[in-house]
């Protein structure tokens, strides 16, 4: 058997060559075929073949014809979203995310469902979410959709097989969760994916939002842990197994709280949202561990608003050891910017003053190009967005859909 580089055939050259029209439709709608031409330096007659192939799978339509250019008028392209849906789900530690878009990033539904992760089996988990995942294939299907797949997030570690190795926020160690799925959805026609939740929320915010096509940038989770979806020159930065980006368990202080890892001091025990809860709230665990952060997450805010001292000096402490964990990233790999998500969202304006300080401070030559520290759009359902996203990503890459029976 051969390895090492392989040609590519005929079929390999023209999917990447349909995927290239595709995404410069995507970037430049309305456009014309002549635009394409010009812009990929495909002759006409390529691109004339490869837009009728486009139109055919229902990937882009025609959207009539435009006198505003000179010489006669051309007929305008844009991406098709009528034809196809793409599903991601998020696992939380207290709530569940569903989202669907179409091939044209529109949402089609956004769920959230009450989930105490926690107290849940994985067995009980893979049914709950294909449950879940059911209703919106149904919801997706009987609007005329195709399925591209369906993505699930979770937080912790998650192998390229969908295995999650370790979930100390849900409490699971080797459960092959995307086994689990695929018996719980019954072999479904689409793809099942399983993947880190922060990875995924990074991948939307690389397309989606007020940073989309940003080629370096970070998302971090704001829930039980703290992890970081990374996107370095413009792709997500997965490491040897799946497992990057897990900077709660950075040691920041030897003398801190004990972490769920073992070690003392670390990130996630300073200031994950279980943390600034005990600190702000130590009636909040009187009854046990705090298991649905929304309603404290809001007390929490009223505190904050109300000027409590107490509330506004422990998300001051909070928003230094986020930007201590982010001025190592900053000083790592050099993003662009950095997004905080999930529960830390609602928290920003609290969080981000003395966040940023501590970021200036501590990345090398700040003013050289610096890393910009921001609070995400896309709040607690960034990971959910980009399991959808991750199957439309996917035919822009070249994995192209036959076309839709009907």
């Amino acid at each position: 058997m051969r390895s090492g580089p392989q040609p590519a055939d005929l079929t390999d050259v023209r999917a990447t060559n349909l995927a290239v029209v595709l995404r410069y439709v995507r970037a430049n709608v309305p456009c014309s075929r002549a635009d394409i031409a010009g812009a990929t330096g495909l002759n006409k007659a390529t691109v004339s073949s490869l837009v009728a192939d486009l139109i055919d799978r229902r990937l882009i339509r025609e959207t009539g014809l435009t006198e505003h250019r000179i010489g006669r008028p051309a007929t305008m392209l844009v991406v098709d979203g009528d034809a196809y849906a793409a599903i991601g789900i998020e696992i939380s530690a207290d709530h569940l995310t569903a989202v669907a878009l179409d091939l044209a990033g529109g949402e089609l539904l956004s769920w959230r469902r009450a989930f105490t992760g926690l107290a849940a089996t994985p067995g009980r988990a893979a049914s709950t979410v294909a449950a879940l995942a059911g209703r919106a294939v149904t919801r997706v299907t009987r609007q005329g959709r195709e399925v591209l797949g369906l993505t699930v997030g979770v937080p912790g570690l998650v192998d390229q097989q969908g295995r999650v190795s370790l979930s100390p926020e849900l409490g699971w160690r080797d459960v092959d969760l995307h086994a689990d799925l695929l018996r719980a959805l019954r072999g479904p026609a689409y793809e099942v994916v399983v993947d880190n939740d922060a990875q995924l929320a990074a991948l939307a915010e690389h397309r989606h939002g007020p940073y989309a096509g940003t080629a370096n940038l970070a998302h971090l989770t704001g829930g039980a842990g703290i992890g970081a979806g990374l996107v370095v020159d413009g792709r997500l930065l997965h490491g040897a197994r799946g497992f990057t980006g897990e900077v709660g368990h950075i040691q920041l202080d030897p003398q801190g709280p004990p972490c769920r890892c073992g070690a003392n001091g670390c990130l996630e025990a300073l200031a994950a949202v279980p943390a600034l809860i005990r600190r702000v709230l130590p009636d909040a665990e009187v009854d046990g561990p705090v298991t649905d952060f929304a309603p404290e997450i809001d007390r929490v805010r009223a505190a904050a608003r109300a000027g409590d001292p107490a509330a506004l000096d422990a998300l001051a402490e909070v928003g230094r050891h986020l930007g201590t964990g982010v001025s190592i990233l900053a000083n790592l790999i050099n993003p662009e910017v950095v997004l905080l998500g999930g529960y830390y969202v609602p928290l920003a304006q609290w969080l981000l003053p003395a966040a940023r300080q501590q970021l200036a401070d501590r990345t090398v030559a700040p003013a050289a190009g610096g890393t910009e520290l921001a609070a995400s759009d896309l709040a607690g359902g960034a990971a959910a967005i980009g399991g959808a996203a991750r199957a439309i990503a996917a035919i822009d890459n070249g994995r192209m859909p036959v076309r839709p029976a009907g």
